[in-house]
Parts: structure tokens; sequence; C-alpha cells
């Protein structure tokens, strides 16, 4: 962090749907976007809605650039993509390096971390749609935080300056985290989609206004009735 106003020069590698409002939501903090990289025309469009002005580079040249590097990019990239600047001398000593990867606590951020920069992994628990909708969701949200110890307070205080409420997950303790939100968010997704459906084909011409209410409330009492439980015990 800078010495002179806690203040980072974020650097972001993906403009899927997570990077650009995880870059909005710190923005909005204070710190300064000095970068994101984006491979389609479906990521430049979000960048440009979501972080207008904030330029478009090549990897390496943000992570040259930034005191934070977020990475946001499918599980299945993020080891070779972490490897494979290492292998470029990209990484600086004392930068800090945060992936969003539900699954992976930091040993992914190994060759990073080796090269002396700081490994942090944060991932929000919410269904992402990419737009200024997040920035709200955010607020009532959870992210799963794992890091050294010793940096761990500095984890947990981005994600409190992006809205959201940290929660702190061991490393061991990933996967199963990762397979419990995708396992909610699948399933909720699914029967949703199954309950629309069912009412278009009985002629309903708005049946997710229809479902909204009842969705809603559904889940709200399975998470009220959820917290009780784990009061009780």
């Amino acid at each position: 962090m800078s010495a002179r106003d806690g203040r980072l020069g974020v650097g972001i590698i993906g403009a899927g749907r997570v990077g650009p409002v995880l870059g909005a939501a710190l923005a909005g903090a204070g710190h300064a976007l000095v970068g994101i990289s984006a491979a389609t025309d479906d990521e430049r469009d979000r960048v440009e809605s979501m972080l207008p002005g904030v330029p478009v580079l090549e990897v390496p040249s943000i992570v040259e650039r930034s005191e934070l590097v977020i990475i946001a990019v499918p599980d299945d990239q993020l080891s070779d993509l972490v490897a494979g600047l290492a292998a470029l001398g990209a990484w600086q000593p004392g930068q800090l390096v945060l992936h969003t990867a539900a699954a992976f606590g930091v040993a992914v951020l190994d060759p990073a971390r080796a090269a002396g920069a700081i490994p942090l992994a944060v991932h929000p628990a919410l269904a992402f749609t990419g737009t200024s909708v997040d920035l709200a969701r955010l607020r009532d949200a959870w992210c799963a935080v794992t890091a050294p110890t010793p940096v761990l307070p500095i984890a947990q205080a981005l994600v409190v300056e992006m809205g959201a409420e940290p929660i702190v997950i061991d490393e061991h303790d990933r996967a199963a985290y990762a397979e419990a939100v995708s396992a909610a968010s699948q399933f909720s997704t699914a029967i949703v989609g199954q309950s629309v459906e069912a009412l278009r084909a009985i002629g309903v011409e708005q049946p997710g206004r229809v479902l909204g209410a009842v969705v809603r409330s559904a889940v709200e009492n399975a998470l009220q009735s959820a917290t009780v439980d784990s009061i009780d015990r």
C-alpha cells in the first residue's frame, strides 16, 4: 500500500463478470485503477460500461504497473497464468496478488509468492451479472478470504472496502466451500428455470415476476432457519 495515503494502484486481469465489478468497487473506495485486460468484444464493452477511462492493457503491463493485481479468470486458467507470469519474471516483491477463484486458496499463487509477491485468495459468494447491479449486491455479500496469517488483515480490509463482509476459510477447506456455494447457485437456477417453463407452458406471460415473491421469501425463510439452527447448536 502507498505509504502516503493507503491507496493502491490496482490492475485487473480478466474482464468477465467479476473483475470489472471488483475494480469499480475498489475505485469507489479511492483506489486507482491502472489497467485491465480484455480479450473479447463483450469484455471490452463491459470495461467501457463499468470502468470508463480505465486503459485496456496486455497482462504483463498490468502486472508491471500494479501494487495490487486482481486475477479474475476462469478456474482452469489460473494456475497456468500465474506460472507463466512467473516464468517471465513479471511478479514483484511486495506486490499484492489476489485471485477470485472459489476452489483455490493461496497455494495456486506459489510461483508469485516465490518472487516475493503477497498472495491473497478472495471469493465473493455472489452470482455476478457483470453490471452495476452487482455493486449494490456486494453490500449484502460475504467473501471467502484465505491468506497467510500476517497478511490476512489486508485481504479482510480489501473486502470491507468493496462493501462486503469477509469470512476466513482455511486453505484445506476451499474445495468444500466452493462445492457448497456452487450447489446453492446451480440448484437455485435449475429450480427457478423449471418453474418458469412450467408457467410458460400454461400461458403465463411473465413467469419471472410471478415467481419473484415466492422464490425470494422461500430463500429468505430457509436462510433464516439455517441461521437459527446455527445459533441453537
